[in-house]
């Protein structure tokens, strides 16, 4: 494949999607923030699979960073991640500016309830907002027929299909499992911050996490095992641990063993 058509105004978006509609296509989306890795690539094959064409954004969205987050350092390399789309077989690459998804004057956000309270949004409390406001543009934007979302962020994977519910938007929404590297490390953007020390602490997450929920799920009390799942993530070498937390998968309400 020569390589995607990148567009960066949603008017040629909105062209060519017209044009795939009229050959009655079925298109899928994955909306990302770019630096991609192999996690953003099993999103696109999910896609592939699930339409004959496959758009993927590439913006970093300034509303979910709160004014002390890393917006400036956030990593941006979109030449290496057209090759990266082109070589999965991406047909568009959606690469707007700041200035084209919030232009002057704009004045809306969405908030979603449900699944957004509590655990990142009490640290992050734009957050959330942030996210649904881009992707419900994005998915007006682009109306696919479906799009793609990694299960490693769970609560706005869990956000962002109750935006679509609540908002009647006809996106089906599929979760895609966490890709992790040969140490069980979840991939992301931001680990390109980790120096190899701060790597081997980082791993050591999901071997407590699994140690935690076999836990929970053997029976055990679930104040105790989620008090000492964060004093393991302390003496693995976590500075801060913001929480940890059992809920329910569908609709992250707070777990009830006799649910």
């Amino acid at each position: 494949m020569s390589g995607p058509i990148v567009v960066e105004s949603v008017a040629a978006l909105r062209a060519q999607i017209r044009d795939w509609r009229r050959d009655g296509l079925k298109i899928a989306m994955v909306p990302t923030m770019g630096a991609l890795h192999d996690g953003h690539i099993s999103l696109v094959r999910i896609a592939l699979k699930k339409a004959e064409r496959c758009v993927v954004s590439v913006f970093v969205n300034p509303t979910q960073f709160a004014p002390t987050e890393d917006l400036d350092k956030y990593p941006r390399q979109l030449a290496r991640d057209l090759d990266q789309l082109r070589e999965a077989g991406v047909h568009l690459a959606f690469t707007p500016g700041v200035a084209e998804m919030y232009p002057a004057g704009f004045a809306t956000k969405i908030s979603v309830g449900g699944p957004s309270s509590g655990l990142e949004t009490d640290f992050r409390p734009a957050f959330f907002d942030g996210v649904a406001t881009v992707v419900a543009k994005l998915f007006l934007q682009a109306a696919p027929d479906c799009a793609v979302f990694g299960e490693k962020d769970y609560q706005q994977l869990c956000v962002v299909r109750q935006l679509c519910r609540d908002l009647d938007l006809p996106v089906e929404i599929v979760g895609a499992p966490t890709v992790r590297d040969s140490h069980g490390l979840a991939m992301s953007s931001r680990n390109a911050y980790l120096g190899a020390a701060e790597f081997e602490i980082a791993r050591k997450f999901n071997v407590v996490l699994r140690q935690t929920a076999a836990e929970l799920a053997s029976g055990a009390d679930e104040a105790r095992v989620v008090s000492e799942a964060a004093e393991a993530l302390v003496r693995a070498g976590f500075r801060k641990v913001d929480y940890v937390a059992a809920r329910e998968a569908a609709t992250l309400a707070p777990w009830r063993r006799d649910r």
